[in-house]
């Protein structure tokens, strides 16, 4: 299982409460976490999952996730 770490525009909870079905759909519930807190709204995501599925995943939700 790989840990991927994501800069992302995610910036409150109300635009956490609409990526996370797009991300519970993916990688499953409790898999990824928002650090809210951090500058860069760093998204980790756990499982066995391309950089392109994770960004598309966020994206269909309306926000931008780009890989550090």
């Amino acid at each position: 299982m790989e840990t991927i770490k994501f800069k992302t525009n995610i910036k409150c909870s109300g635009c956490l409460t609409t990526v996370t079905p797009y991300l519970n759909d993916l990688a499953g519930e409790g898999k990824w976490n928002v650090d809210l807190d951090n500058p860069q709204k760093i998204l980790t995501v756990e499982g066995d999952f391309s950089e392109n599925e994770i960004s598309t995943a966020v994206q269909k939700s309306g926000f931008v996730a780009e890989k550090i």
